[in-house]
């Protein structure tokens, strides 16, 4: 709580937190396209088996018309429409009689797409669908692919919390828009659809770093007063990143350049990142007093607050004195469970804060990831992926409406101490309150 005492010196909110909101608003508008972009990228198009009697040229009989060449080499599929996964074996010229029916073939008659596949490009004219063939007995593949790139997002939440604490949260930001601009790119390259998988984990693994990375950068450099509004400006932008995709989809219909328009952005942010200062809370704690004051003075003199000269090493270390101190007690994630008052509430204290944003964030990318496997059930179980889907919706927002307590207004712990201290407040004030009302009411 110290530490807002020292921002309010530097100049509170002003123009460096304009700066800062509007530098962060530019990954939230293009993350989106990477996290989506597989909506579109890996769309199926419509699709028939490869035949000879309509894709061979020289085989094609100059008098036929092609609704009757689909009836001699494909065989209807479940809606009647021609089948996706199946052909005939050898061009069936008895269905071309008008009296012919159903018992005219039978699925003897009929074999898988041995030759590859035909593709309506009308859509989209290319897709990972297209160029691996993860249709029919491959479909499968489809719905891996998107886990594969949540579960670099769930690994990626995990230890870059915990990279961000030994190292600092500005490095990693620039790093991760880095490592997210080039594996991003990298895919349109992919030879292989396991290649493709991994690059688009290592993507994904970079977004978790700047996801926590500048949430955490502009909490901490954002007067309490302000951070709802800042939260809900950067949320408006991550929706409106959104909205975008669709727009950029129906403009590029290809998934290569849709890749990119995607991915080469991050090369410009891992760049203007760097004007970005480093957190001068966690340079405290790690015992950079002098880098810190460096940062709070550059931040005093973009909000143009002219008594940042009264910001000092000793005035810096005596109002952060005790978290100082608390920052030199061992802690570990076990925290997060031994502590009784953090076992309901997140994010609460400095020294494991980025560790414990890391491990919510993995929680959450585990459900993600699982999202499209629980997809792949409604073959064999229809009405499985609805139910546990609106189930554990309605399930965790009883636990959080009421489990958590409400936050609003209130300033960010930055030690455990104040966490405790901010329950026993709140614990006396309510039993001042009823003595109030019991006395009232004699």
């Amino acid at each position: 709580m110290a530490f807002s005492e020292l921002l309010e010196q530097a100049g509170g909110m002003g123009f460096f937190q304009t700066l800062q909101v509007l530098t962060f608003i530019l990954p939230c508008l293009v993350i989106p396209s990477q996290m989506l972009l597989e909506n579109f990228s890996a769309a199926v198009p419509g699709h028939r088996c490869w035949t000879h009697m309509l894709d061979n040229g020289s085989a094609v009989p100059a008098n036929m018309t092609l609704k009757a060449l689909l009836t001699i080499s494909i065989p209807p599929g479940p809606n009647w429409e021609p089948h996706q996964c199946r052909r005939f074996r050898q061009p069936q010229w008895q269905l071309l009689d008008p009296n012919a029916t159903a018992t005219s073939w039978s699925e003897a008659d009929t074999e898988p797409c041995v030759d590859g596949w035909v593709y309506d490009r009308s859509v989209f004219t290319s897709t990972i669908v297209a160029k691996w063939d993860l249709v029919c007995s491959s479909q499968g593949l489809k719905p891996l692919s998107q886990s594969i790139f949540m579960s670099g997002i769930l690994v990626g939440s995990f230890i870059w919390g915990l990279v961000s604490y030994r190292f600092g949260r500005k490095p990693m930001l620039s790093w991760c828009c880095l490592q997210l601009a080039v594996a991003g790119t990298s895919t349109i390259f992919a030879p292989t659809l396991v290649i493709y998988c991994g690059l688009r984990f290592v993507a994904a693994f970079g977004m978790a770093g700047i996801l926590l990375s500048s949430l955490t950068l502009m909490v901490e450099w954002t007067m309490t007063s302000r951070r709802a509004a800042t939260m809900t400006v950067v949320g408006c932008a991550f929706s409106a990143g959104q909205a975008a995709l669709g727009g950029l989809a129906f403009a590029l219909r290809d998934w290569r350049t849709l890749q990119l328009a995607a991915s080469v952005p991050f090369f410009a942010i891992s760049l203007i990142s760097w004007w970005l200062p480093e957190s001068a809370r966690w340079l405290i704690i790690k015992g950079k007093p002098d880098q810190a004051l460096q940062e709070l003075r550059k931040v005093a003199r973009i909000n143009g607050h002219k008594e940042a000269k009264n910001l000092t090493i000793e005035v810096l270390m005596s109002s952060m004195e005790e978290e100082a101190a608390a920052a030199k007690e061992p802690r570990s994630v076990l925290d997060l469970f031994c502590v009784p008052v953090l076992r309901w509430r997140s994010c609460a204290m400095l020294v494991v804060k980025m560790t414990a944003d890391g491990i919510l964030h993995s929680v959450g990318r585990l459900g993600a990831m699982m999202g499209p496997l629980i997809l792949m059930s409604r073959q064999a179980l229809p009405l499985l992926p609805p139910l546990l889907y609106g189930i554990i919706s309605i399930a965790s927002s009883l636990v959080v409406l009421f489990f958590l307590p409400e936050t609003q207004g209130l300033p960010l712990p930055d030690t455990i101490q104040d966490l405790e201290s901010q329950k026993s407040t709140a614990a006396q004030g309510n039993r001042q309150e009823a003595i109030t009302v019991e006395s009232t009411s004699l």
